[in-house]
Order: structure tokens, then C-alpha cells, then sequence
């Protein structure tokens, strides 16, 4: 096995997670993950973890979203209520052998099956928020990641590893290194009360005054390297252009462009994907900021179309609709929660009261 597999799973659960005797832990991810998943088992097992293993298959997935009827499409099993209000922990691991078995499916299916999944998901962000959960989610590098990157299966494996600085000689003390540096971004933030962000066809403007500023140090995404808040909801106002295409359960959506008022998307142009952007605004709450985030993780240069990876690149804003991180103080619910991409590398610039903090993809402070 590659080395840096064990060294993935190790970081997982012993920084990702910090996994003690006795704790639950579930792991999920499909089977072309499993190289990934023998080893994070292991881990958990030296750590003293009882462990629960899921494994997916995005086929039985595509099955659903085509042919299952309104009561399958929202249908939860009880086995997964139970899990989500009792484990104390969770890894998600990513990695498919098609990413794109949905593109094909009914955009309408999609967001009944993301209504259905609305009671989940509020006990996962609710747990989350109260610290009752922790999760951490991925990536296991495949061959269908790789070609959707445009990269080699080396390549992307370097790319990965990388990203998650395992090329280090110690990553855990990498990654206090970032928590460290980004908790200077962090405490400035949180004593500001308004944000403006500038870039090519963006001008958009809210309130953060109350908010609290997280700081992402691959606790919860691994990698990571963000730092991140819920905006006021109702104050979101002005127009975004997202630089990279949207990503929805492995289907893209181009050239996507909001307009903002008093927090309400009252505007949304697409040059692909339009009936699908539609379809997700219908989602309950999709029309409302549930998050603004800097990406801050300077080791990730390109665009994969994995937001694991994307929304951390250094030198970029991320937005997402729909439902936002109680611990953040957001209050927007919904059920979806949609990150997208906005460049600032190229003259962004971004201001805190009035005072100009970032530009050109990096703060100032």
C-alpha cells in the first residue's frame, strides 16, 4: 500500500478526528475507496473506536433519482436516523468510479430527494453545531477523479496529498501551523461588522456584525483552508459572478450569475444548466446565503471540479446557498447547502468596514 495512505488515515484519526477509546465512529465511501477505508480502520481500531462501515454505490443512487416514485425519492431508513443522532464521529470518504453517473437524472428528482433528506440533515447540523458530532470528509484519489480533473492517476495522487500537506514531514504540525496563521484572519474578522467583496462582474455586499468567523484547519475538511461565516440573511445585496462552473451532485451548472436583494436571490442567469439552477432555488431556503468564505490554502493552484478542493484554493471567495453553520450564528435552513466559486486573484479585492483587507487573492492584514 502507498505510504501516504497510512499516513492519511493516521492524520484522520488522530488530528481530523481525535478519536477516542470507546467513541462510535461510521465510515462511508464507495468501493473503489477501500484502499483508504482498510486503513482509516485500522487507525480507529488502535485508537479504540467502535466502527460501523457504509459502503455506497452511486448506481443504486442513479436507479433512485431515475425511476424511484415521490415516496422512495424522500424516503430516509430509520438505520440512518439512528446513526446520524448516536455516533459521536463520522468520515466521509470521496472517490467514485463515474462521476458522472447522475448527469442524466431529472433535475425535479434531485430536489425532491434533497426535501426529503431535510430532517437528516438538520439533526447532522444541529449535532455538529452543539458539538455532539464531529465529521470529517476526503478524498481517496481514483482513476474517474483523475480524468475529471484532467490529470494522470499519479498526478492527481501527488495533487491530493499535496493539498493535504501529507508530502510534509510532520503534516499535524502543518496544519497547526495554518490554524495558527489563519486565526489571525479570524480574530480580525470577527471585530468587524461589514463585508464588500469586488471582483470581475461581482460587487456584493452584507452584514456580519454578530457573526462568528470559523477557522477551517482540516478538522472538518481534510484538506482544508478557509475561513468562513454565516452573513446576516437578510442584507445580502448585489450581483456575483461565479468564476468556475457549479458543481451539484456531479453535474455542472456555467457561468452562473446572482443578484442579491435584502438576501433574496431575485435574479439567477446560467449559460448551461439553467433548469437545473432553477430546480435548486426552488429548494426551501436555496434563495438565501447560508455562508461566505476565503479560501486560503495556497498549495491547491487548480480548478477540479471537487469542491473538497476548489472552494480552498488560495485566492478565492466561496458563497453558498442555502443552509447555514449554526456555529457560525447563521439562522438560514434549508435543504442544501451549495458552495460556489469566485476568483480574486485577478484585482478582487474585498473590504471590512470600508477598509480595504484583501486583494488580488490575499489579505493584507
Amino acid at each position: 500500500m502507498d505510504e501516504r495512505i497510512l499516513k492519511h488515515a493516521k492524520v484522520l484519526v488522530e488530528y481530523c478526528l481525535t478519536l477516542k477509546p470507546g467513541e462510535k465512529l461510521m465510515i462511508n465511501g464507495e468501493v473503489v475507496s477501500l484502499p483508504l477505508i482498510r486503513a482509516v480502520y485500522q487507525e480507529a481500531l488502535n485508537a479504540g473506536a467502535l466502527i460501523q462501515v457504509v459502503i455506497d454505490d452511486t448506481a443504486l443512487r442513479e436507479k433512485l433519482l431515475k425511476f424511484g416514485n415521490d415516496e422512495q425519492l424522500t424516503y430516509v431508513p430509520e438505520s440512518v436516523m439512528t446513526m446520524a443522532k448516536s455516533v459521536d464521529a463520522l468520515i466521509s470518504i470521496l472517490g467514485t468510479s463515474n462521476t458522472r453517473m447522475l448527469s442524466n437524472v431529472p433535475p425535479e428528482n434531485v430536489k425532491k430527494n434533497a426535501e426529503g433528506r431535510s430532517k437528516l440533515m438538520e439533526i447532522f447540523f444541529d449535532r455538529m453545531g452543539k458539538g455532539e458530532l464531529r465529521w470529517c470528509g476526503t478524498q481517496f484519489p481514483t482513476e474517474a477523479d483523475a480524468q475529471e480533473a484532467s490529470m494522470s492517476l499519479s498526478d492527481y495522487e501527488d495533487f491530493v496529498y499535496t493539498a493535504c500537506h501529507l508530502d510534509s514531514d510532520d503534516p499535524v504540525a502543518e496544519w497547526k501551523r495554518i490554524h495558527d496563521e489563519q486565526q489571525k484572519y479570524v480574530d480580525f474578522l470577527n471585530t468587524k461588522k461589514h463585508l464588500r467583496i469586488v471582483s470581475e462582474d461581482t460587487d456584493i455586499e452584507m452584514s456580519i456584525e454578530g457573526r462568528k468567523w470559523i477557522n477551517s484547519d482540516g478538522h472538518v475538511n481534510f484538506p482544508s483552508g478557509e475561513v468562513f461565516t454565516g452573513p446576516v440573511e437578510d442584507t445580502v445585496n448585489g450581483h456575483i459572478r461565479f468564476s468556475f462552473p457549479g458543481i451539484y451532485q456531479g453535474r455542472e451548472i456555467e457561468d452562473i450569475r446572482l443578484t442579491f436583494e435584502n438576501g433574496k436571490v431575485v435574479k439567477a442567469e446560467a449559460s448551461k444548466g439553467q433548469e437545473l439552477l432553477e430546480q435548486l432555488l426552488e429548494i426551501r431556503g436555496a434563495r438565501y446565503v447560508g455562508e461566505i468564505a476565503m479560501g486560503t490554502n495556497y498549495n491547491i493552484t487548480r480548478f477540479t471540479k471537487n469542491m473538497l478542493f476548489d472552494e480552498k484554493i488560495g485566492g478565492t471567495v466561496h458563497l453558498a446557498l442555502g443552509r447555514s453553520y449554526p456555529e457560525t450564528g447563521g439562522k438560514n435552513e434549508s435543504d442544501i447547502h451549495w458552495d460556489m466559486l469566485c476568483d480574486m486573484r485577478k484585482g478582487g479585492e474585498i473590504y471590512a468596514d470600508g477598509e480595504l483587507i484583501y486583494k488580488d487573492g490575499k489579505f493584507l492584514i
